[in-house]
């Protein structure tokens, strides 16, 4: 196996063309705009000294939706009420910790393979990820 094989592959911003596709496919038509609503206010719960809307970028690996990051600011202090973590991590890091309390939190109201199936991907993928250390403090 060569060095490229055991890299794994940044996830990249959806292109615009098929963003109305995103969420339906993260999250299933049918928790579309609950799940949507719920990574929003999970993040103004986490954040609430430096999240106040905006914009939100998607983000897939090879294909596959992984997660949304908000667009608003580069950097976000975590010190909202619903983790222990108090710290500041990169926007893409704080979309993650927002989208797997998202599936973590829908996935005991709704029995839905995708929700179980979107949290074991990004958790996957986190593990890789640079702020790996700070997103898990963060969801544990």
């Amino acid at each position: 196996m060569s060095i490229s094989e055991t890299v794994t592959q940044r996830a990249i911003i959806v292109p615009d063309e098929r963003r109305l596709d995103f969420l339906p496919t993260l999250f299933g038509q049918s928790l579309l705009i609950v799940a949507e609503n719920a990574v929003y206010s999970f993040m103004e719960r986490l954040s609430p000294l430096d999240y106040g809307g905006g914009f939100w970028d998607f983000y897939e690996q090879e294909g596959n939706a992984l997660f949304l990051a908000p667009r608003s600011k580069t950097r976000f202090r975590i010190t909202g009420e619903i983790t222990g973590f108090q710290g500041e991590v990169s926007a893409e890091a704080a979309g993650i910790i927002a989208t797997l309390f998202t599936f973590s939190h829908l996935s005991f109201q709704y029995q839905s393979e995708r929700l179980s199936e979107g949290y074991g991907r990004l958790y996957v993928y986190s593990a890789d990820h640079p702020e790996a250390s700070e997103i898990f403090q963060a969801i544990d």
